[in-house]
């Protein structure tokens, strides 16, 4: 008999029947295709950190290399935390004769290894998703993406090329999605499991057993691709558990105080600077609640049009229009990029404050900070800088300062991956291509 597209797998949960869909099988189509506390390591998390139009290399790339590097103009704000960050200078995202493509090329390339070969041309997996994916399916969010724009179509964060990750961009919003009712506290004496979540990991479960009959009536294409939808079912069973399943007491989740209202709409950076704060510090007790361990933060969109009152043109504008001033740089441009990094110290140093076992959760967590250009006023894609903190568990030196000589930016996304775990043997294309790590930072 064939296979009916309306075939549901049935099962019984305690006496109720229950029934879940298939996905779309070959079998459907034409032949054309075309129809903590037990002694268990620290989780280690990975986040990333945006910020748009780069910086000015003479004010802020250090004329020392190695540990101990010191702070230029642009980055004196790293004065508390500069010991947890390492910085890359000097990196290039290589487009092999793709156009450069404004805000768009160098951040792409960044994110995935791979030059866009038009706007039309839209990310694949960004490494975010690409160590979620492996990493981030046993808690209760797989990811979460932020900004601090307001606009919730700041992301760099993309699941595929047609998955965009749209970010969380209201503080209080984002309050009630993290610690609303569904939040489950693990210090709280009592524990009420969802009963809605209870009824889905039953669905799921009781099918399993008419699984294996369908694999009997399929070819090996339709296996493959049942696997992969059984997988992603039991991914999801692993996150329903993590809700289901009491969660250990853990010292150091502590759940903010309640938001009750939003900051100001608008992108002057006095509110940029409060938004950005308020959604750290949601991030920072996120991740310590173990409630997900992978994360992305939108400081600023890529082409910035970040304002500062009394000011007449958005930072983009000003990367543009500014002329060189007689201290030998833009100026009004500089003073945007050094907001920009005092934010970065910020979200830094609010994960080193955290205290996790014999360490910090910062100890226990991998931040990458890049951007979209070098010099944002002739669009570079060469001596772009990027930063790592945090100690990844333990695998990672801090506080060193490595010129990369012109080196692909994705040596970055290469050894990212690598220290996370997952399984890569190289990562980019064409002359972004690598398979090499950046040894110099790693224990």
């Amino acid at each position: 008999m064939p296979i009916s597209r309306r075939r549901v797998l049935r099962g019984m949960v305690g006496g109720t029947a229950v029934s879940l869909a298939l996905p779309l099988l070959d079998c459907y189509l034409n032949t054309n295709g075309t129809a903590f506390a037990d002694g268990r390591k620290m989780p280690v998390r990975f986040g990333s950190w945006f910020w748009g139009l780069g910086m000015n290399q003479s004010i802020f790339v250090p004329k020392k290399t190695g540990m101990g590097y010191d702070l230029p103009e642009e980055i004196v704000s790293w004065k508390n935390v500069s010991q947890h960050i390492n910085l890359f200078t000097g990196l290039t995202a290589f487009r092999d004769g793709d156009p450069n493509l404004c805000h768009y090329t160098g951040w792409v390339i960044n994110a995935t290894g791979q030059s866009p070969a038009s706007g039309g041309d839209k990310p694949g997996t960004t490494l975010d998703h690409t160590i979620s994916n492996q990493k981030g399916r046993t808690t209760r969010f797989k990811n979460l993406t932020v900004c601090c724009t307001g606009d919730a179509r700041s992301t760099v964060s993309y699941e595929s090329a047609n998955s965009p990750t749209p970010p969380d961009a209201s503080p209080l919003n984002f309050y009630t999605r993290l610690f609303g009712p569904s939040f489950q506290d693990p210090n709280a004496p009592e524990f009420k499991p969802n009963p809605r979540l209870m009824v889905r990991k039953s669905v799921l479960s009781g099918v399993m057993d008419e699984v294996k009959g369908l694999e009997g009536e399929i070819g090996a294409s339709d296996k493959q691709r049942l696997d992969q939808y059984m997988t992603g079912l039991r991914q999801l069973e692993k996150q329903f558990d993590q809700q289901l399943t009491k969660p250990e007491p853990i010292p150091a989740c502590i759940a903010p105080k309640e938001i009750s209202d939003d900051p100001a709409p608008g992108a002057e950076v006095d509110l940029m600077a409060i938004r950005h704060k308020m959604m750290t510090d949601l991030l920072v007790m996120a991740a310590a609640c173990d409630q997900t361990r992978i994360f992305t933060m939108n400081y600023s969109s890529a082409q910035a049009n970040t304002t500062r009152t009394g000011f007449e043109k958005p930072h983009h504008t000003t990367t543009h229009e500014e002329p060189v001033g007689p201290l030998g740089y833009q100026e009004q441009c500089s003073w945007f990029t050094r907001r920009s990094m005092e934010a970065w110290a910020y979200h830094v140093e609010a994960f080193s404050k955290v205290k996790e076992g014999d360490g910090t959760l910062l100890d226990n967590s991998l931040i990458y900070a890049f951007t979209d250009h070098g010099y944002a006023r002739v669009h570079s894609l060469d001596n772009m800088a990027a930063m790592i903190a945090g100690r990844c568990g333990g695998k990672i030196k801090n506080g060193l300062h490595l010129k990369m000589d012109g080196a692909t930016t994705a040596r970055l996304g290469f050894t990212i991956q690598r220290l996370m775990g997952v399984d890569v043997k190289s990562w980019g294309t064409r002359s972004n291509a690598t398979d090499k790590e950046v040894s110099e930072i790693m224990v």
